[in-house]
């Protein structure tokens, strides 16, 4: 069980930092608040100097905050970054369920649009997203093989339930192997459309859902290489695959 730091001010604290990371789960504004400051100075940092440059030290002169109050909340830098993933997932989830909330009834174009739009915002003006988006996989840029990946869901299982994962914030660490990012992202979206489609979050749109992930990471990888703002051209052909991919499905 992850023990909670228990601040005795301000109670009602804003939304926390998911907790899969983290030594100590803040339920008070001021922990929370410290908690922030100190993910956006990671952030800030690694698009700066980079992991390998990366110290705890100098996120917590950046955040302004001592040094023993990082290891309140982080063994370690990895730990940082971790949770900077989840921050990151639950803003553009955020986001992205914003967008939908624009769109008329079963939009299905809109919203792929929208889930393409939002990560481009993301990656073109989030500090540190460009390193670490969704899952920092660390060293960065390695993923997790396959047979450590979380499973798919089983028939009648929602893509949440096979994962146990929740589509809030995790508080404490999670059991057993590690969260492939894109399955994260596939979880959370399969759910936004699902919601926004009057749709089932079954197995079989979670595994569309995840196909479409995948083929976007790995043409928005090389949009990025390309061209540091992402290729344009790139860019365009990803968005038509997505349509002509998806809508089979969600049309």
């Amino acid at each position: 069980m992850v023990p909670v730091s228990r601040d005795r001010t301000n109670a009602n604290p804003p939304p926390p930092v998911p907790g899969a990371a983290l030594r100590r789960v803040p339920v008070q504004r001021r922990s929370a608040e410290r908690l922030s400051r100190i993910l956006d100075a990671c952030a800030a940092l690694l698009d700066e100097t980079g992991y390998e440059r990366l110290t705890t030290r100098a996120v917590a002169a950046r955040a302004g905050v001592p040094i023993g109050s990082v290891y309140r909340f982080f063994g370690d830098k990895r730990a940082m970054a971790d949770a900077l993933a989840h921050r990151n997932l639950d803003r553009y989830a955020e986001r992205v369920g914003v967008r939908f909330g624009e769109l008329g009834a079963r939009d299905w174009r809109g919203a792929v649009d929208a889930v393409l739009d939002e990560y481009l915002a993301m990656k073109r003006s989030v500090p540190g997203f460009a390193l670490v988006d969704f899952g920092a996989q660390l060293p960065l840029g390695t993923r997790v093989p396959v047979s450590e990946r979380d499973p798919a869901p089983a028939a009648g299982q929602t893509a949440g339930q096979a994962a146990g994962l929740a589509s809030g914030p995790v508080a404490g660490p999670v059991a057993g192997p590690p969260v492939d990012p894109n399955r994260q992202v596939a979880h959370r979206l399969t759910a936004l459309l699902a919601a926004h489609l009057g749709r089932t979050p079954d197995a079989a749109l979670h595994r569309t859902v995840l196909v479409a992930v995948e083929a976007t990471d790995a043409l928005l990888q090389l949009a990025f290489h390309t061209d540091p703002a992402g290729d344009p051209g790139i860019v365009l052909e990803t968005r038509l695959l997505l349509r002509a991919y998806l809508g089979r499905t969600l049309d």
